[in-house]
């Protein structure tokens, strides 16, 4: 007969997964061996399936226990975050929002997408950057209140996310000043000639900027590519390249990082995107942040 799952016992699994072995974990729960060993085998009864099987002088994980181990991770982190949502609402000093951020969004945009949040007096953030699919499975998890990204949530009614547009901007080249005069010269055949850094294929821009070079018919000498914009800018600035980035990121560009803009990357733009759950209840900065946009 299946039992209501004990989360005691699922606790007791975990740690001894974590910890690699029984005697770790009855060292680390402060417990005797032969404690630590009944709760676990009491959640194995419960779940119908061995978690643990032996391997030489320890033990392994089967197939089943590594899939338990899995979402006793997603359990216990939500635990933790419950505990600090639970202790924020009760001191109502803190409006916490937690956020993703895709690893193909230009970085030195962020600040500006997350700007009408920022005006919340006692806002707690959080940000967390991963790959794109990761945190829309962690959003479906309402492990996150939004994700920020380049593009919009594929068609997927299993996860039931919505997308919202945060506006876009056309692409410019930039260049350090060592480059700055050869690579205006002749644009954009001199792409050829100087050297070029790009956005990786993580960023969906990326394909958009291959294109470009296509129709230009000029085979750009790329020397480097980086995943984040605000790394890309650096190297830019120290005088490895030029490269394209958002026309709305050219005062923190120039100010920042002593790059010129000196061509349009003509019929390139970025985008941004919000992305959240559909749950009925929205978060109150989400909120924000999709009124600002429609403003």
């Amino acid at each position: 007969m299946n039992q209501e799952l004990n989360y005691k016992h699922l606790y007791y699994f975990w740690v001894t997964a974590k910890e690699g072995g029984m005697s770790q974990a009855a060292t680390r729960l402060g417990m005797a061996v032969q404690t630590v060993s009944a709760q676990v085998r009491l959640l194995e009864q419960s779940l119908g399936h061995a978690l643990f099987k032996p391997a030489g002088r320890g033990l392994a994980l089967t197939d089943a226990g590594r899939v338990a181990l899995e979402w006793a991770e997603q359990i216990f982190e939500l635990g933790g975050q419950l505990q600090d949502a639970v202790r924020d609402a009760a001191s109502q000093t803190r409006v916490r929002l937690v956020v993703g951020i895709s690893d193909g969004l230009p970085k030195l945009a962020v600040r500006d997408l997350l700007a009408p949040a920022l005006l919340e007096p006692q806002l707690r953030l959080m940000c967390h950057e991963d790959g794109f699919e990761d945190l829309l499975a962690a959003l479906a998890l309402h492990r996150l209140d939004v994700v920020l990204s380049d593009r919009p949530a594929p068609a997927n009614p299993n996860l039931r996310l919505y997308s919202h547009a945060l506006g876009s901007s056309p692409l410019g080249w930039y260049a350090p000043r060592e480059w700055l005069a050869q690579a205006r010269r002749d644009f954009p055949r001199s792409l050829a000639e100087v050297p070029v850094l790009l956005p990786t294929a993580q960023s969906s821009v990326r394909g958009r900027i291959d294109q470009w070079f296509e129709r230009q018919g000029v085979q750009p000498r790329v020397v480097g590519e980086f995943e984040d914009s605000a790394l890309l800018a650096t190297f830019g600035a120290s005088g490895m390249g030029v490269f394209p980035a958002a026309e709305r990121m050219r005062d923190k560009l120039s100010q920042g990082y002593g790059l010129k803009w000196f061509a349009p990357c003509d019929g390139v733009q970025e985008h941004f995107y919000a992305i959240g759950t559909a749950r009925k209840v929205q978060h109150p900065l989400v909120q924000r942040l999709l009124s600002a946009t429609v403003a």
